[in-house]
């Protein structure tokens, strides 16, 4: 079973062929490795929502969760990808008010929990606490057999050393039937979207994107998908900091060009 997030970016400083809107790319990236399999580019004027499905067409979603944020908790969205053979985790929040007061409706003093993480990173300390609760019959979004409560306690030390503290509850609907995926696995699924917001900072912090002078008609996008490959290439190879290898490529180039078997 593979993770597949689905999330848009904007290529801050760029320009569409019609000289409106910024570009706004959409991507569908593998958890494991960072590998975008899928791109498209938002149209003028609109949002993501219109592309989600484009953007999935064709591919074969068998043994693969997709996960999006809760822009893309669309029935329709839902609908198409339980008929390309996949199954989803997809938040909710307050865009599907009548769904997600269900969720919270539901009697989670009641349900044991099911996973509990802890972890630590960029200053702040967090515990996760998941439990997942059936829902069926009764919950009207496509194939919805069960919710997911996610608790988030947050530590941060301050600048000046005094300790923050944040409580955030995550609601989210799965299409995964029980015993098809633990809590933990869900937990890990649903960490794992995170991957492509991971994927669009190093492209903006390693590669420049941001700052790139590629800034119209469909240069931008050509040029997103190159770095995208790059950095799952990268991966690939091996590497974990990707700073590292562009230092490493740059200063020696030959070493790139061995990946299609090349040489000069």
């Amino acid at each position: 079973m593979h993770g597949l997030a689905v999330d848009g970016k904007a290529l801050r400083g760029t320009r569409t062929s019609s000289g409106g809107d910024t570009v706004h790319l959409l991507s569908a990236a593998l958890h494991e490795g960072r590998h975008v399999i899928a791109q498209r580019q938002v149209q003028d004027k609109s949002n993501e929502i219109p592309s989600f499905r484009p953007l999935l067409a064709g591919l074969d979603l068998t043994g693969v969760v997709i996960t999006a944020d809760a822009m893309h908790t669309q029935t329709g969205h839902a609908a198409q990808i339980l008929a390309q053979g996949g199954d989803y985790i997809l938040i909710v929040k307050a865009n599907r008010p009548t769904l997600l007061r269900q969720l919270k409706d539901l009697p989670w003093n009641q349900i044991p929990l099911g996973d509990r993480t802890t972890g630590t990173g960029h200053g702040r300390g967090e515990i996760r606490r998941i439990k997942i609760c059936g829902v069926r019959p009764g919950l009207p979004f496509p194939g919805a057999v069960q919710a997911v409560q996610v608790k988030r306690r947050r530590v941060r030390r301050t600048p000046g050393g005094r300790t923050k503290v944040t409580m955030k509850t995550v609601y989210a609907v799965t299409s995964l039937k029980p015993g098809r995926a633990t809590p933990a696995r869900t937990g890990e699924l649903m960490r794992g979207h995170w991957q492509v917001e991971a994927l669009h900072h190093v492209r903006d912090v390693t590669f420049g994107e941001d700052a790139s002078r590629v800034r119209t008609g469909n240069a931008p996008r050509a040029m997103a998908a190159f770095r995208n490959l790059a950095i799952g290439l990268a991966g690939a190879l091996g590497w974990t900091n990707m700073a590292e290898a562009v230092e490493h490529y740059h200063a020696n180039p030959a070493h790139a060009l061995q990946w299609f078997g090349l040489t000069i």
